[in-house]
């Protein structure tokens, strides 16, 4: 059976119009979200940022060597070596590593559907789409659900027998401390544990079928370098201890989070050693990061939505395409144009909401800057004036 097909399908001109119209309703959804996750979003980096700006004032340096009760509740900032308890292990693969988190990885072999899609408009407004279905076979942490390929037959993947799993440390210590896996688990587990081939004869009575130790990977299948569909390679990576930097409200000897004024809980865990100060900035950096993306996410959908709901108009345009086709790039403009006003002007809402007083301050600067620039443009405009030879 071949790995690729290509369908042909056709939409008349009636059906693409209704389905159009249908879109306009969906495309109003998109703008109000939009306009509702933007203004969120606002508010969101601005109760981070007051989150941050308090426990930054708040925080109290400790020394892990001792708890000192008087500081149980407060925000505290403390760096040190981490160091792990008893050793880490899976108990399916008897893996086992002395570490602060030990990560299982499973990938199976498997098949993805990839596909292709051309359309072409046709004279009278009908709409010939070409998608062409391509199988190709691929490792995946996750399985792919063959039942919804196109073509399923001879393309089916099994469910996989293993799955992701992660395991912490429960008696990790930091000097005088006991952090719990609440802040271990916030480490990344960035360490490759590489397997001893001995192992897989270890495993020959634990698992089913044919078990390989290849690449410093466990194999599940015949031949690691020939895999087949439903084989499995399992990895594990760790996080090791050594020097980490936490800030979080002390709790007895370990730690937990802390309530903001504000409104954000804080609980901050970073490898290496860093200062408090270091620690809040990278968290508002990330936070001004994350406030952009979701900015952008939100412009995107209510572009989309306005696309959506010009689009009857380029369908009807379609009878021609050629006319439909200049529609629909001023379709696009359009959007884009009305997506450039009304999505700063949300977000300007928002600031006047969340942040009045900057809001004022902005805007204040903002006219004082206009107005000195209409005063310097007459002033030179006069001056030419001035300048110029009075007529014979």
């Amino acid at each position: 059976m071949s790995d690729s097909f290509t369908e042909v399908t056709t939409k008349s001109w009636g059906s693409r119009l209704g389905e159009s119209i249908k879109g306009v309703l969906f495309g109003l959804v998109l703008i109000v979200g939009s306009c509702i996750f933007l203004f969120w979003n606002e508010g969101r980096a601005v109760q981070t940022q007051r989150s941050l700006t308090e426990g930054a004032s708040l925080v109290v340096p400790v020394d892990p060597a001792r708890v000192d009760a008087a500081n149980d509740g407060k925000l505290v900032h403390l760096s040190g070596d981490l160091k792990p308890g008893a050793p880490l292990s899976d108990p399916d693969f008897t893996v086992s590593a002395t570490a602060l988190r030990l990560v299982r990885t499973v990938e199976m072999y498997q098949w993805k559907e990839e596909t292709k899609t051309e359309t072409r408009k046709n004279v009278g407004g009908s709409e010939e789409t070409v998608t062409t279905y391509e199988y190709v076979r691929t490792w995946s942490e996750t399985r792919n659900d063959s039942s919804r390929f196109k073509r399923p037959e001879g393309h089916v993947n099994p469910q996989m027998r293993y799955s992701r799993a992660s395991y912490s440390s429960r008696d990790a210590t930091l000097g005088a401390f006991r952090p719990g896996t609440n802040v271990i688990d916030k480490l990344p587990a960035s360490e490759a544990v590489t397997l001893d081939p001995s192992l897989a004869g270890k495993l020959a009575g634990r698992v089913k079928g044919p078990v390989h130790v290849a690449d410093g990977r466990i194999y599940l299948g015949d031949n690691p370098s020939q895999p087949r569909i439903g084989d499995l390679r399992i990895s594990f990576r760790l996080a090791p201890g050594g020097p980490t930097s936490i800030v979080a409200r002390q709790a007895g000897t370990g730690f937990a989070e802390y309530q903001t004024k504000a409104g954000d809980a804080l609980l901050m865990v970073r490898p290496g050693t860093m200062s408090a100060a270091d620690m809040f900035a990278a968290a508002q950096r990330e936070n001004r990061i994350l406030t952009w993306l979701l900015r952008l996410a939100g412009v995107f959908a209510m572009f989309l939505g306005f696309m959506l709901i010009l689009n009857p108009l380029v369908i009807v345009a379609d009878v021609v395409p050629f006319i439909g086709n200049i529609l629909s790039a001023g379709a696009g403009i359009v959007s884009l144009v009305l997506t450039a006003i009304i999505a700063p002007l949300v977000i300007a809402v928002a600031w006047f909401w969340y942040r009045p007083l900057v809001s004022v301050v902005v805007l204040a600067i903002g006219l004082a800057l206009a107005y000195g620039f209409k005063r310097w443009a007459s002033q030179r405009a006069a001056a030419k004036r001035a300048a110029q030879p009075a007529p014979a």
